[in-house]
């Protein structure tokens, strides 16, 4: 079974020694297989994960949402996800 992947991006903000504000830039993996889809913090089995839409931004990066059955995810990504949501779509369909 294929697996398909998308980088998304967190930003944690922090005040350093100096009273300056840091942004701290971290990126992880999304990774969806036919079983699940799975971040650096949660686990969605694939039955609970009802759709998944994108909302993009001029600048071309966007925020990717998973609507699931305990809530919608945001994940900020900087890169087209249209195979992603494409795939997620066949998957589920096959899945039903």
């Amino acid at each position: 079974m294929s697996e398909y992947t998308i980088i998304y991006i967190e930003v944690k903000r922090e005040i350093d020694f100096y009273f300056q504000m840091q942004h701290i830039e971290s990126s992880f993996t999304l990774q969806m297989d036919g079983m699940a889809i799975v971040s650096a913090q949660h686990q969605f089995k694939f039955q609970h994960v009802h759709d998944i839409s994108y909302k993009p931004f001029s600048y071309g990066a966007g925020i990717l949402y998973l609507h699931t059955n305990q809530g919608v995810f945001s994940y900020n990504i900087k890169e087209n996800p249209a195979y992603f949501i494409e795939a997620f779509k066949t998957l589920k369909s096959s899945y039903k």
